[in-house]
C-alpha cells in the first residue's frame, strides 16, 4: 500500500513532535482534565455496580463473575439487565483487593491513568486512518516501525480526543471502566490489524498475517466482554482494509454495482486477498454475536417506557422520528458538551408527537450535514479527502450502532458514555476541517492557531468543572437540575441524598415534584412514603404505598414498608397480607419476616390479655379464626397499650430473646433465610398453641 500525501497537515499550528513526546503530551492533557476526580466518591450507578455488588468480594466464588450480570445478577434471571461484561467486574474485583475495600480512590486512579493510556494510543490510531500505514524501510520494504505521515494532525485529534467533555461520565464515574476497557481493547484490535501487513507488501500481492487477523479477532472478544460495543471494532478494520489497504473507490464500486457499467472484478478481490480477510472478521464476529446470545440465557432485556419512551410510540413514523431527534442530540453533546446530565430519561426530552414541533428541525439539520459529508466522502475528487472523511464517519458512526435503537431497544434516551469511542471519529472529523481550513486561508494561520488553542482550553476548562461535579452525588445530581428541571428521576435523586443527610423536610419536596412528573414513579412514592410513616402522617403514607404496589404489584419493598403503616394504623389483617405479599415476591427477606414475626407475635400476645382483661372463654377465642381480624376490632394498639403485666412478661420471656438473637447474630447471621424462616415458623407455632 503506497502513502498518502497529507498535504494539508503542515499548515496546522501545532509542532511537529517526535511520537514519544507526541504520546506524552496527549496523556498529560487527559491527565489534566480529570485529575480532579481521582479522590471522588461513588456516586449513581457506582453503588449498584461497586458497593452493593457480590462478585467483587473475596467471599464470592471467582467463577460467579462468568455467570452474572454487570451488576451482579445471574444473567437467567428476567430482572437480569443482560450487560455481560465480565472483564470489567474482574478489574472491579481486583481494585477492591488491592484496596483492601471499598474506598473510592482505589478504584478511580485506574479510571484516569486507563484514559490517559488511550488518549496516547489515539496519536497511533489517528496516524494511520490520516496518513496510511507507511513502514521505515519504505513503501515496499519489510523493516522498520510505521511511519507517521501526519504528525501535527494526529495530535490536534488526539488532544481533542484527550480534553473533550463529554468523556467525563466515562472517566469520573466508576462504572465508567467498562466503556474504557471496551475502547483500549478496540484500539489494541484495530492496531494488531494494521499489524497484519506490516511487511508493507503491494495490495496487488495479496499478503498478510493470519495470525494477527486472528490476535485481532481475539482482541475484540477481549473488548466485547469489557462493553457490548467492543464488537464494533470488526466494522472499522473492515472499512480501513477496503479503503486504505485495497485502496477500493466506493463511488466507482457503487456506480458499478447500481448501473452496471463494468463488472466487478472478483479476481482482483481475491488476490488482494480482501474477501479472505473479510471472511475471517465476518466468521469471527457471528460467532461473537452467537456466543453472546447464548450467555443472555433468557433473550433481551426488559426496559420500561420510562427508560426509552421513544420505543413505545404509538406509530412507527413517530419512533423513527424520535430516534432521529435522540441522533441529532449525540451530535449535540459532541459539538457543544456543556448541558451535559448524568441521567437523560424521565421526561428530559419530551417526545415528539406532530410533525409541527418545532424540534424537526434539529434531526433535518442534522441529515443535511450528515448527507454533505457522505457525498463528499465519497464524490470529492481529493482522494485524500474521500479516504479521511469515510474513515472519520466510520469511527464516528458504526460505534454508535449498538446506541442507535435500528437493531433493539437500548434501556435510555441519551449516555454520554456511550460516545466515547464515537468522539473519536469526531475528533478526526474537526481535526481534518481545521487543518483544512489552515490550509485554505494560510494568510490567517496565526489568528486559527490562536483558536484551536482557546478550543483546547475550553474543554480541559470545562472537564475540569464537569468533573468536579462527579466528586459527590449532590453536586452531581444538582448539576442535572438546570440541564434537565423536568426530569423525575433527577428530583427522585436529589431527595434521596438530602433524605440520606438528614434534610427529609427538603427532601419530601423534591420527591414530591419527581411524582408530579412522573404519576407511576413507584420508587419516589415509595420513599416519600417511607418519610411520612416517619412523621407520622400515617395516612398519606398509605395512601401512596398502596398506590405504588398497584402500579407495580410485584415491588416487594413497597408491600412491606406499607404493612408497617398499616401495622401503625392497626389494619393488622391488611398489614400481616402486605408483608406475605412482600415475601411472595422476594423469597430472601429478613426484614419482612422479622416484622411479620413481631405482628403475629403482637397478636397473640395482644389477645391472650384480651381475653383475661374481657372474661372471654378460650372456646370463644379459638371460634375467632383471625387473630388480626379479631384485634382489628377490638384492641385499639399492638404495643404494651391492652397487654397486662403478665402478657408483657410473656411477651419478654418469648419474644425479645428471639429478637436479641435475630439482630445481634447468636445463631447463624441475619439474612440467612433458613434461620429467619425458622424464627418465624416458630412465632407462628406459639401464636397457634397460644390461641387454641
Amino acid at each position: 500500500m503506497a502513502p498518502f500525501d497529507v498535504y494539508w497537515d503542515h499548515h496546522i499550528p501545532l509542532p511537529k513532535l517526535p511520537p514519544l513526546k507526541a504520546k506524552i503530551t496527549v496523556a498529560t492533557v487527559a491527565l489534566l482534565c480529570f485529575i480532579n476526580s481521582y479522590d471522588g466518591d461513588f456516586v449513581f450507578d457506582d453503588s449498584e455496580a461497586i458497593i452493593n455488588n457480590k462478585d467483587l468480594r473475596p467471599t464470592t466464588p471467582l467463577s460467579n463473575i462468568w455467570n452474572n450480570d454487570f451488576w451482579g445478577s445471574n444473567l437467567s434471571s428476567n430482572s437480569s439487565h443482560k450487560s455481560y461484561r465480565p472483564l470489567t467486574v474482574l478489574t472491579f474485583r481486583l481494585n477492591y483487593l488491592l484496596a483492601g475495600g471499598h474506598y473510592p480512590v482505589g478504584f478511580h486512579v485506574p479510571n484516569v491513568v486507563l484514559h490517559a493510556v488511550i488518549s496516547a494510543l489515539m496519536v497511533d490510531v489517528f496516524a494511520v486512518l490520516i496518513g496510511g500505514l507507511s513502514h521505515a524501510g519504505g513503501s515496499g520494504g519489510g523493516g522498520g516501525g510505521v511511519q507517521n505521515l501526519a504528525p501535527r494532525a494526529s495530535l490536534l485529534a488526539a488532544l481533542l480526543f484527550a480534553a473533550h467533555p463529554v468523556h467525563t461520565e466515562s472517566v469520573a464515574g466508576v462504572v465508567g471502566r467498562a466503556d474504557l476497557l471496551c475502547a483500549l481493547f478496540f484500539q489494541l484490535s484495530f492496531l494488531t490489524y494494521c499489524k497484519a501487513f506490516h511487511g508493507g507488501s503491494d495490495r496487488c500481492e495479496g499478503k498478510f498475517s493470519v495470525q494477527w487477523v486472528a490476535l485481532s479477532l481475539l482482541l475484540c472478544a477481549a473488548a466485547m466482554l469489557c462493553k457490548e460495543q467492543g464488537i464494533t471494532v470488526l466494522g472499522v478494520n473492515a472499512a480501513f482494509d477496503v479503503l486504505l489497504i485495497c485502496n477500493v473507490n466506493l463511488f466507482e464500486l457503487s456506480q458499478r454495482l447500481l448501473l452496471r457499467r463494468k463488472d466487478i472484478d472478483v479476481g482482483e478481490l481475491v488476490r488482494t486477498g480482501l474477501l479472505s480477510r473479510l471472511a475471517l472478521l465476518a466468521v469471527g464476529g457471528a460467532s461473537m454475536i452467537y456466543a453472546r446470545w447464548r450467555i443472555m440465557g433468557t433473550g433481551p432485556p426488559v426496559f420500561t417506557e420510562a427508560d426509552n419512551p421513544a420505543s413505545f410510540a404509538d406509530s412507527m413514523f413517530l419512533r423513527i422520528v424520535n430516534y432521529n431527534y435522540y441522533y441529532s442530540l449525540n451530535a449535540w453533546l459532541l459539538l457543544c458538551p456543556w448541558w451535559l446530565c448524568f441521567d437523560w430519561s424521565m421526561g428530559c426530552v419530551p417526545l415528539i408527537n406532530s410533525v409541527t414541533d418545532w424540534r424537526i428541525v434539529w434531526l433535518l439539520l442534522l441529515w443535511c450535514v450528515l448527507i454533505g459529508l457522505i457525498s463528499q466522502a465519497l464524490c470529492s475528487p481529493d482522494s485524500q479527502r474521500r479516504r479521511t472523511l469515510t474513515l472519520g464517519l466510520v469511527l464516528l458512526l458504526v460505534p454508535f450502532l449498538p446506541a442507535c435503537n435500528l437493531f433493539f431497544r437500548v434501556g435510555f434516551v441519551v449516555a454520554e458514555r456511550v460516545l466515547y469511542l464515537s468522539s473519536a471519529g469526531y475528533c478526526l472529523l474537526l481535526a481534518y476541517a481545521l487543518g483544512h481550513c489552515c490550509c485554505r486561508w494560510a494568510r490567517h494561520r496565526r489568528l486559527l492557531g490562536v483558536c484551536v488553542l482557546a478550543l483546547l482550553g475550553l474543554y480541559v476548562v470545562r472537564c475540569a468543572h464537569r468533573s468536579h461535579q462527579w466528586r459527590s452525588e449532590q453536586s452531581l445530581f444538582s448539576s442535572a437540575l438546570l440541564v434537565c428541571p423536568l426530569n423525575a428521576k433527577v428530583h427522585y435523586n436529589v431527595g434521596k441524598n438530602l433524605a440520606d443527610g438528614g434534610n427529609t423536610t427538603t427532601a419530601i419536596s423534591y420527591y414530591r415534584e419527581a411524582v408530579r412528573l412522573h404519576p407511576t414513579y413507584v420508587h419516589a412514592m415509595n420513599n416519600l412514603g417511607n418519610i411520612l410513616k416517619e412523621r407520622e402522617e400515617l395516612v398519606e403514607a398509605e395512601m401512596l404505598l398502596s398506590k405504588a404496589v398497584a402500579i407495580q404489584p410485584d415491588f416487594a419493598a413497597a408491600w412491606m414498608n406499607l404493612g408497617i403503616v398499616q401495622n401503625s394504623l392497626q389494619k393488622f389483617s391488611a398489614a400481616e397480607r402486605s408483608y406475605w405479599n412482600a415475601i411472595s415476591f422476594r423469597k430472601k427477606y429478613p426484614d419482612c419476616y422479622y416484622n411479620l414475626g413481631r405482628l403475629l407475635l403482637c397478636i397473640v400476645l395482644v389477645t391472650r390479655s384480651l381475653c383475661i382483661l374481657t372474661g372471654t372463654s378460650r372456646e370463644a377465642t379459638k371460634r375467632d379464626r383471625d387473630p388480626a381480624q379479631q384485634l382489628d376490632t377490638r384492641c385499639h394498639g399492638a404495643g404494651d397499650r391492652g397487654l397486662s403485666s403478665g402478657a408483657r412478661r410473656e411477651r419478654e420471656e418469648v419474644a425479645d430473646p428471639i429478637e436479641e438473637k435475630l439482630w445481634a447474630g447468636d445463631g447463624p447471621a441475619v439474612g440467612r433465610p433458613m434461620f429467619v424462616h425458622t424464627v418465624v415458623t416458630s412465632w407462628r407455632a406459639w401464636a397457634r398453641r397460644a390461641c387454641q
